[in-house]
């Protein structure tokens, strides 16, 4: 079936998404999280409730709800990541250090999985902050004496922004380990449109289906991106503007420090706002929604790739263990 037939019999738009873990896949649904390994002895299913906020709760308002959110997923990711590490065949699972075994006898198993997951968390911001957007901002820098445009500035450090963004990407998809990642990553894809498209889930449906999603975390990243742009700019000018003084400092080691720990703060508004928009995005479908897609749509020939029947299997089971109890519960 060609690409454009598998994308236009979807039916209706669902929140259930999640993320390829290691030799399975973790599905988040409105009331479920699954975490759905492929083992020697056939799949393992956990399913696990989701702890929702109230719907009256201060971490739902617009604009808040997307940091909260954006960290909830890094949590819950991390921890299914872990966990498929548990559950993978033994041949892919590494001999813990002694470090690891130490930690582990200190500090109880509980809390040797609480510490580890929140190194990893706070590991995972750090390199994305340092990477997509400390590094950016380093390195426009040295262009402040260059370009007085604020606008033009914050332009040129959102091209190499996404010119790191890309090329990482593509390198991490030519790494062998990765290959099979972004296979369950294709076939989580692949059943949520089957899912969308209200066939039955079956093997030769999914198979059917196309491997891209527009509303995958890739396009999430790239607005985030995109976003950042524009928030940078009016920000930096409003700053400008109501302290005229560091003009007179442009270009300055102190200068550009400022700026970064400016644009770092800003970070936060930047993740609610691109929430919003890719919540308004997953909800509609015309011109202007694809075409803010259309970047993540093209990503994603690099963070998927074809699943087998083996791997569709993992996504079908995953899909299946978190639907909700009510029909049309987690439509968009």
């Amino acid at each position: 079936m060609a690409k454009n037939e598998t994308e236009c019999c979807e039916k209706f738009k669902t929140m259930i998404g999640g993320q390829a873990l290691i030799e399975g896949i973790m599905m988040r649904g409105p009331e479920k999280d699954a975490v759905v390994i492929r083992g020697k002895d056939g799949l393992t299913v956990e399913v696990t409730p989701r702890k929702l906020n109230p719907p009256k709760s201060w971490k739902t308002w617009p604009f808040i709800r997307g940091m909260f959110n954006f960290f909830d997923a890094q949590v819950v990711g991390v921890k299914a990541l872990l966990r498929s590490a548990d559950l993978a065949p033994e041949e892919m699972q590494e001999e813990p250090s002694r470090f690891d075994v130490w930690l582990e006898k200190k500090l109880g198993s509980e809390k040797f999985q609480h510490a580890i997951v929140g190194v990893a968390v706070a590991m995972g911001l750090a390199l994305s902050i340092g990477l997509f957007f400390l590094l950016p901002m380093v390195i426009s820098g040295f262009f402040d004496k260059l370009i007085t445009s604020t606008l033009l500035l914050n332009l040129v450090e959102g091209v190499i922004r996404m010119a790191i963004f890309m090329a990482y990407m593509i390198l991490v998809s030519r790494m062998p380990d990765m290959k099979r990642v972004f296979s369950y990553h294709g076939a989580e894809h692949k059943t949520i449109r089957c899912y969308e498209a209200k066939l039955p889930l079956t093997v030769e449906n999914v198979r059917k289906m196309t491997r891209f999603h527009p509303r995958c975390g890739t396009s999430f990243l790239l607005v985030v991106m995109v976003i950042s742009i524009l928030v940078f700019s009016v920000a930096s000018s409003a700053l400008l503007a109501v302290f005229p003084g560091l003009s007179a400092i442009r270009g300055s080691f102190g200068y550009r420090l400022l700026m970064i720990a400016f644009k770092l703060l800003l970070l936060p508004v930047v993740v609610g706002i691109t929430y919003e928009i890719n919540r308004w995005c997953g909800g509609h479908d015309n011109a202007f929604t694809r075409f803010l897609s259309a970047p993540g749509m093209w990503m994603q020939h690099f963070t998927t790739n074809e699943p087998d029947d083996s791997m569709i299997e993992v996504g079908i089971a995953a899909v299946q263990a978190v639907l909700p109890e009510k029909e049309g519960a987690d439509r968009w």
